[in-house]
């Protein structure tokens, strides 16, 4: 965690002595670095690289998301106000899913989402590339792109691959499938090359090692981590390896940094915003300045575990003014918050 003394909050000397942890309490940014932030993101906006809030859908209605619930982390009026222009939805259904299920349960998630952009065409507008991602966000919408899908949710089968392209889906990640559980077998590869010739992102959050290996060494675009911390500082299954993050600087790929409490906590304290910012800057060091992107996470009830500083979809300057006070040059900010999302989203089809 940050040294005390680099903190960006007028108050850090209320903290104690350095070597006492902080208490459990949203830190505040201090008033000119969230400024700033707050410039930067109205200018730019943040792509998210994963939001739950699909699996809400049977229970929250539509007007409560529209105009604002106090039973979620999220709702549109968060959204806006955290700067996010763009976000994934991601279409993971529950771990008992399998088979013919899987993609039933899958179907249901896509009607769901679509159902839901329908309703508030002022607000959100379903998109598929990066142009309309663009296009979205200039026009005060959310852009909002279907994916992932669960690995167990193609069934082993490329027809229902193209299926989801069909439906509008733009990312699959490949943890869970059949064909991933040591490394890929043939057909496995087959599903890559098929995935890069749509233009469908290959998500490997959560993938074995060797299989993001052998998925780096197939692909001929760029992937994406849509869920994924620095494993060295948080070993966390959906975490991921520092040899991953050197490999993803030669793929161009994205690791998109988790906020979920439990991929970014350090030494059993409870995980805050500067653990976040810390995990960020390791993926950058490591992959390169254009290899990392934000995954809010959120999408769950408001009681539920959330990271200090990060707990609802509003917070998102919070962590650009840690950022910014931490020397981030402007450039650097906007490539993390929308410029790398964008480029592998038009990257993703293969030539």
């Amino acid at each position: 965690m940050a040294d005390l003394q680099h903190l960006p909050y007028a108050d850090s000397a209320a903290f104690g002595e350095p070597d006492d942890p902080p208490p459990a309490q949203a830190p505040t940014p201090a008033a000119f670095d969230l400024e700033r932030a707050r410039v930067l993101l109205a200018a730019q906006l943040v792509v998210d690289g994963h939001n739950t809030l699909g699996q809400q859908l049977d229970h929250t209605h539509w007007q409560d998301l529209m105009y604002g619930s106090v039973l979620l982390d999220t709702d549109i009026p968060r959204i806006q106000a955290g700067g996010v222009g763009a976000q994934f939805w991601s279409l993971h259904t529950g771990p008992d899913a399998t088979g013919d299920s899987a993609v039933s349960a899958t179907l249901d998630r896509i009607d769901a989402v679509t159902t839901l952009i329908a309703s508030c065409p002022e607000a959100l507008r379903l998109v598929t590339g990066a142009d309309e991602m663009a296009e979205a966000r200039d026009s005060g919408r959310i852009a909002s792109l279907l994916g992932p899908v669960a690995g167990a949710a193609l069934a082993d089968s490329l027809g229902t691959l193209r299926a989801y392209h069909a439906l509008g889906v733009r990312s699959a990640t490949v943890a869970g499938a059949h064909w991933t559980a040591t490394g890929l077998t043939p057909f496995g590869e087959s599903v890559i090359r098929e995935m890069n010739r749509l233009g469908v992102l290959v998500d490997l959050s959560g993938a074995a090692e060797e299989t993001m290996d052998r998925v780096l060494a197939v692909t001929s675009a760029p992937v994406i981590l849509s869920r994924s911390a620095a494993r060295i500082l948080t070993d966390h299954p959906a975490n991921v390896s520092d040899d991953i993050l050197r490999r993803l600087r030669a793929n161009r790929g994205v690791c998109m940094v988790s906020f979920a409490p439990d991929q970014v906590c350090h030494d059993d304290q409870p995980a805050s915003l500067w653990d976040v910012a810390d995990h960020v800057e390791h993926v950058r060091a490591l992959a390169g300045p254009e290899s990392v992107g934000l995954a809010g996470s959120y999408g769950t009830a408001v009681d539920a575990p959330h990271t200090i500083g990060l707990e609802d979809a509003s917070c998102y300057p919070n962590l650009i003014a840690e950022l910014l006070h931490r020397d981030w040059s402007e450039a650097d900010i906007t490539a993390l918050t929308w410029g790398n999302a964008a480029r592998v989203v038009r990257e993703a089809k293969a030539p």
